[in-house]
């Protein structure tokens, strides 16, 4: 039976110390093979612009906020939770875990394509499996975009390079006007349509 550190003060050192066996294996945890019991909340968040928080302050080790967000699992119940072999903790996150920080267009096996780079290190190519969508915003009614990064976590893709994305799209008319998409492993992915045109 596993021990909930976060039920007598846990920190995220805690959570590291549980985790120190990693940093000898390569690849990501196998969060969702994990079934340790649920230890409650920490303060920890996840703003919007992808910075890390505990107890009100940014974290700043960097190496620290990716074994963090290595063992970060998006579960059934739309809660997001840092998991251990050991315990579960749940977190607080603001919109997506993480943010899309860069897109590279390139030439692929599969044609052209586009590498996305998110603020803790992970690349993922636009595919079938790391799909972009447009998601309205509840807040100001816009259609926000989202890169699929693994499991169910994405990385809301930031402004500058979705205006990259924008300035690269190729235009197609369509009834509401003109929707800009862009193709990456032989799919088109739409960024939206503009009105008019």
């Amino acid at each position: 039976m596993g021990v909930c550190f976060v039920n007598n003060g846990s920190k995220p050192e805690n959570i590291v110390a549980n985790l120190q066996f990693l940093n000898k294996k390569k690849g990501l945890p196998p969060v969702h093979s994990w079934n340790p019991p649920f230890c409650g909340d920490i303060d920890m968040r996840i703003s919007r612009d992808g910075r890390w928080h505990y107890n009100g302050s940014p974290i700043g080790r960097e190496s620290m906020v990716k074994l963090f967000a290595s063992v970060l699992r998006h579960d059934d119940d739309g809660h997001y939770y840092l998991v251990t072999p050991v315990e579960k903790v749940r977190i607080q996150v603001d919109d997506a875990p993480f943010v899309a920080v860069s897109a590279e267009a390139r030439d692929g096996a599969n044609g052209p394509e586009y590498l996305f780079t998110t603020n803790v290190g992970d690349e993922v190519v636009l595919s079938n499996e790391h799909n972009l969508k447009m998601i309205k915003s509840m807040k100001t009614g816009e259609f926000v975009p989202y890169i699929r990064v693994r499991d169910r976590l994405d990385a809301l893709v930031n402004r500058n390079v979705f205006y990259q994305l924008v300035a690269e799209a190729v235009e197609a008319r369509v009834t509401e006007g003109i929707e800009l998409s862009i193709r990456s492993q032989g799919q088109n992915y739409s960024l939206g349509v503009v009105e008019g045109g």
